[in-house]
């Protein structure tokens, strides 16, 4: 198939799915008494001490984030979120960023079917769509959804969502792809994001993600995530897929949550030699990569607002160079285990003050996986 005839049916797919975006519009209905109307602000911030071994301990206001919602009828509706990360964002320096998470138009038809266009979160994992720091224990985000699934993870496109059923729910898009020029060893896809900026769409994407809660205190979910990135300069495409499964389950005081999450690198051989051409280095990147968690939380205290804390520890393994192409050898820093013990005292229900230590090990006999204390604190309004 030709570079053009590509173009030309990536076209017509994005074509067909703003057409239904529109005709969802003009099937909206007068507005009704008090409409449009903006919602409150809403956001959340986080603020952590990291004490990593062999390196200064070090205050960081990671993230102040701020949502802004507004309906304009009762079936079309927006919702943005826009955050700063580590307090100052400066030009051409790594000092912080500031970045467009979410600014998507809801188009509401029925319970079952709805279009969603705009700056859309992957619905990948447990954590990318939901990661306000007191939904989740820890202090930081979980090693699988960062070096993994690369939490945040957001892009532009379109899609649909809905539930049908009885506690079934579900949501498809089709978004930009990855960069597979920024893949790297130590973090996997993470720098391949495009993030809405510019993004290259010879070739969208396909995320989605199926849930049921049709039973009391269960949760389970399953996404995928597949997309070809394409490069000129050597000719080259990359294939990548993600496979995620998850699992929450909630009784009295006593929550469990489990995660597995497996990426694809396609013609991952062919791209490190590319890249290797290009930069003078091969970034060695894997065919393979692999995560998964187990978390166990139980609320010690658990005498409402004020007198509320949880305890939990949870277990990680991932493995950025889980199975390499024929003739690179993995790196085995990258290959991580880690546990993680700590407690989150809640002295309002949307505000998290949190404490754990973390023992990380690696599978290499020359480079050690540091350990870490940290304390932080998290609030959303």
């Amino acid at each position: 198939m030709t570079t053009q005839n590509m173009k030309f049916e990536s076209a017509i797919t994005w074509g067909f799915v703003l057409c239904l975006a529109a005709g969802a519009s003009a099937q909206t209905p007068a507005p009704e008494a008090g409409y449009p109307s903006t919602g409150p602000i809403s956001g959340y911030m986080e603020l952590h001490f990291n004490d990593v071994e062999a390196s200064d301990p070090v205050v960081d206001f990671h993230r102040f984030v701020l949502i802004f919602s507004h309906s304009f009828s009762p079936r079309i509706r927006f919702l943005g979120e826009l955050e700063v990360e580590h307090a100052v964002v400066e030009g051409l320096e790594e000092k912080g960023e500031l970045e467009l998470e979410q600014a998507y138009l809801d188009f509401l038809v029925t319970r079952a079917f709805n279009i969603r266009a705009g700056m859309l979160l992957m619905p990948v994992g447990l954590i990318n769509e939901r990661h306000e720091p007191p939904v989740f224990q820890g202090v930081e985000r979980p090693f699988v959804d960062t070096f993994i699934i690369p939490t945040t993870w957001f892009e532009a496109g379109a899609g649909v969502h809905g539930e049908v059923g009885r506690g079934f729910r579900y949501r498809a898009y089709l978004t930009a792809p990855l960069n597979a020029f920024e893949f790297s060893a130590d973090e996997g896809i993470r720098n391949g994001r495009q993030q809405g900026s510019e993004a290259r769409v010879r070739n969208p994407a396909v995320t989605g993600r199926a849930e049921f809660v049709g039973v009391t205190g269960l949760t389970l979910g399953a996404s995928a995530w597949t997309g070809t990135s394409g490069t000129q300069a050597p000719p080259l495409d990359v294939k990548v897929s993600v496979a995620e499964a998850d699992a929450r389950y909630h009784r009295a005081r006593l929550e469990l949550r489990g995660e597995f999450a497996q990426v694809f690198i396609g013609n991952a051989a062919n791209l490190n030699r590319a890249i290797g051409l290009q930069t003078g280095v091969s970034p060695n990147v894997a065919e393979a990569l692999r995560g998964f968690y187990g978390e166990a939380s139980y609320r010690v205290w658990a005498s409402g607002p004020a007198r509320d804390a949880v305890a939990f520890v949870r277990y990680e393994n991932f493995d950025t160079q889980f199975r390499m192409p024929a003739g690179f050898v993995p790196l085995k820093q990258f290959d991580r285990d880690a546990c993680v013990v700590g407690a989150t005292y809640y002295p309002d229900p949307d505000v998290a003050v949190k404490i754990d230590y973390v023992w990380q090990r690696n599978q290499s006999a020359v480079v050690r996986a540091p350990n870490s204390l940290n304390i932080g604190l998290g609030w959303w309004f």
